[in-house]
């Protein structure tokens, strides 16, 4: 399961409706086992409307929540920071199995320079405030340091490549037929204009047994197996 910021929108930072999607997301990774790699890049929670983002229990902090339970069943949590993280987009990776961050991009704080320069009169620079070679040489919370972004995402892979993951299934799964035709000619049967239409039969039919055959020749009814 792969989640994302867009720092191009306002930041990156999470509306309401983006707390729904990345909590949408979380379900379904933990429903099926599937690990998250989330691609961080966040100033965290839209202050105008924080009132929506954090008090439910469903809310923002539920995101971490899930973070924190899909790790403890060994479902791979994995960052990948590719821009500057802040206050609520820090605990993403804070809170990964394994953190990756772009060296001279990707930063981890709960606050800025300008706020740091705000509250204690002291000016230093958003790398050195947690940066790269911080994170990864001093604090501990990253574990890779990546070039540049295409780095990253081929760090990402390793890392995923080493989790030894098996999908559990709970379901049988029986051989499959092969269609009537051989997929390599699926072009042929379909063709290239789509508005044309075919005959759905060439592409189905497969030994299946057909139920109400005698109704409108456009519909074709199968039986499936789940």
């Amino acid at each position: 399961m792969i989640i994302a910021n867009d720092a191009t929108v306002k930041g990156g930072a999470y509306y309401p409706v983006t707390v729904k999607k990345q909590l949408r997301a979380q379900e379904i990774a933990m429903q099926n086992r599937l690990p998250c790699i989330y691609l961080v890049d966040s100033g965290g929670a839209y202050l105008p409307r924080q009132a929506d983002v954090f008090p439910d229990r469903d809310h923002f902090g539920r995101t971490f929540y899930n973070q924190a339970i899909m790790s403890s069943k060994n479902i791979a949590q994995i960052a990948v920071v590719m821009g500057s993280c802040t206050a609520g987009g820090a605990y993403v990776p804070a809170m990964a199995d394994e953190n990756i961050i772009v060296r001279k991009q990707g930063t981890i704080f709960l606050a800025g320079p300008p706020l740091v320069k705000a509250a204690t009169g002291e000016e230093v620079s958003a790398e050195d405030l947690g940066g790269a070679d911080l994170h990864c040489r001093k604090s501990g919370v990253s574990d890779h340091w990546a070039l540049d972004d295409h780095h990253a995402l081929h760090l990402t892979r390793k890392v995923v490549r080493n989790l030894n993951y098996q999908k559990k299934l709970d379901v049988t799964i029986e051989p499959s037929e092969e269609p009537l035709f051989p997929a390599d000619e699926l072009y042929g049967i379909v063709g290239a204009n789509l508005k044309r239409s075919f005959d759905v039969r060439e592409v189905c039919e497969s030994g299946t047994v057909s139920f109400m055959t005698s109704c409108e020749s456009l519909c074709m009814c199968i039986y499936l197996q789940s």
